[in-house]
């Protein structure tokens, strides 16, 4: 798995699959690595291109000081993609992901062909639950926040399969420094007026129970943009790629399908 310099930041990516194919960009929530995606790609269409990288302060990638601004996020975004040569993608964000896609289709739109935003918003959050958030990552650690955003990031039935220890591992092994300044990032971002200028496709997905991003919230965004399609996925939380891989999987094929991008 190659890493590289972006932006000034060393990012660990991965690109994958058929180099001529349709390139589809996935961007991670926060605390979770380019591994989010792992069971969601066995049922994808053939012939893509697939390219996930770890967010700076995530996975293998740098941890530049905190805090972070969102435009160095979408700036990273921007410079893998030059990097690779790739323009016209689907971008399909979750989350922290969703904001930086967002934020990408808004500054480089030669770039992107069409968008998922999925359990994210334009806005997420008040100042001071990050600000909270952000005290207690640097001082107690992610351990002191997990129980807290398991609950946020699944189901009811999904906890009770206790299979939600695997992420809670991946959330501990995110360094606080780049928890606490993409948390900055999130906490200083508002994209409801530049994203209700987009116009381009764009599938909106919801999960029923998710407790940080709620559907009213992710359709309000969805809404934002003419034409756009929203979807929710039921008995699932923040992240239905983890719960539903398959289902959001079909939603994601659909939809390429739909745009031509397949």
């Amino acid at each position: 798995m190659p890493t590289t310099a972006l932006n000034g930041t060393s990012l660990h990516y991965r690109d994958e699959g058929d180099p001529q194919g349709a390139p589809v960009l996935f961007l991670n929530a926060l605390g979770t690595t380019l591994h989010l995606w792992d069971a969601v790609l066995p049922h994808l269409p053939e012939r893509l291109r697939i390219i996930r990288y770890d967010m700076r302060g995530h996975g293998g990638s740098a941890v530049p000081p905190a805090p972070y601004g969102m435009g160095a996020l979408v700036k990273e975004a921007e410079a893998l993609l030059d990097h690779l040569k790739v323009t016209n993608a689907l971008l399909v964000g979750v989350s922290l992901g969703g904001m930086v896609a967002q934020g990408l289709a808004v500054k480089r739109l030669d770039l992107v062909r069409a968008l998922v935003l999925s359990n994210t918003a334009a806005k997420i959050g008040a100042p001071k639950m990050w600000d909270d958030r952000i005290a207690t990552a640097q001082t107690k650690g992610l351990p002191a926040l997990s129980d807290a955003i398991m609950a946020r990031w699944f189901s009811r039935d999904f906890q009770a399969t206790g299979d939600t220890d695997h992420w809670r591992a991946m959330l501990h092994a995110t360094p606080p420094e780049g928890y606490a300044g993409c948390c900055a990032a999130i906490k200083g971002t508002d994209f409801y007026t530049p994203t209700s200028g987009l116009r381009l496709p764009t599938l909106g997905i919801a999960g029923s129970e998710d407790g940080a991003t709620p559907p009213d919230l992710v359709r309000e965004t969805i809404d934002l943009i003419p034409g756009s399609r929203f979807t929710l996925m039921r008995r699932v939380g923040h992240l239905p790629c983890v719960e539903k891989p398959a289902e959001f999987a079909a939603l994601l094929s659909d939809f390429m399908k739909e745009t031509g991008h397949v």
